[in-house]
């Protein structure tokens, strides 16, 4: 079965360029000129990934992609005219897994898609095996790798692939400090080009979700100038 990808973009000339790329490689595009029609499509269709503008017409690409984290988990990638650190920053926090900024070529957002795809797929994957249960159970944080669920303090947590698995590694390698590089190779599968505002974004959501202080964090520990690290 085709992948189906949304596409979200005012610019038609984009919108177009990249249904074409799309199509090339044989996924199924639902392509919108407007927030509106997108957020019907995403109720009613079962996507596999998305692609939005933050600027749109009649909304914004970021209540967009808070919208799809409602209910979702499918990689989000967000194109953007900007180019600021806290524009990247504030799309990765609200659930984005990747941040395109224009202009782009056209074979490098293929590429991010084809990588984003992978990485869920694997995952959906992993949550459908029935074999023996791998999982970690620290001071009342319970992660399972088969089931690709995870419970604080009995309270399921709605994880996107990406924040499981950066939750995943820490938990592999409780008691140890793992650098920011390190973490970003293990889980995005790219070599580390001074990603560290990526890293930092996703762990700011995983604390979010988890109740965490920055300040006083009970489970993620920051060790600044190194990386993270779960305490035993």
């Amino acid at each position: 079965m085709k992948e189906q990808i949304l596409i979200v973009d005012d610019e038609k000339e984009i919108a177009d360029l990249l249904e074409i790329y799309l199509q090339n490689d044989g996924y199924q595009v639902h392509k919108f000129y407007n927030g509106a029609d997108a957020l019907l499509c995403v109720e009613h269709t079962q996507l596999d990934l998305a692609i939005i503008d933050v600027m749109l017409p009649d909304t914004d690409g970021f209540s967009i992609c808070r919208k799809i984290r409602e209910k979702h988990f499918y990689p989000v990638i967000m194109l953007t005219a900007k180019i600021a650190d806290t524009d990247k920053i504030m799309g990765l926090t609200i659930g984005a897994d990747d941040y395109i900024t224009k202009p782009f070529n056209p074979l490098e957002v293929m590429a991010r898609v084809k990588t984003q795809l992978r990485r869920y797929t694997r995952y959906n994957k992993l949550a459908d095996r029935k074999q023996e249960t791998e999982e970690y159970d620290i001071r009342g944080l319970l992660i399972n790798k088969n089931t690709h669920k995870c419970c604080l303090y009995g309270k399921e947590l709605q994880l996107t692939p990406l924040e499981f698995s950066i939750l995943w590694y820490l938990c592999e390698h409780q008691g140890t400090v793992v650098p920011s590089e390190e973490l970003y190779e293990a889980v995005w599968g790219e070599k580390y080009l001074n990603q560290n505002n990526t890293v930092m974004a996703h762990i700011g959501r995983l604390r979010e979700k988890m109740n965490e202080s920055a300040r006083k964090p009970k489970f993620i520990i920051n060790v600044w100038g190194v990386g993270y690290t779960i305490e035993k």
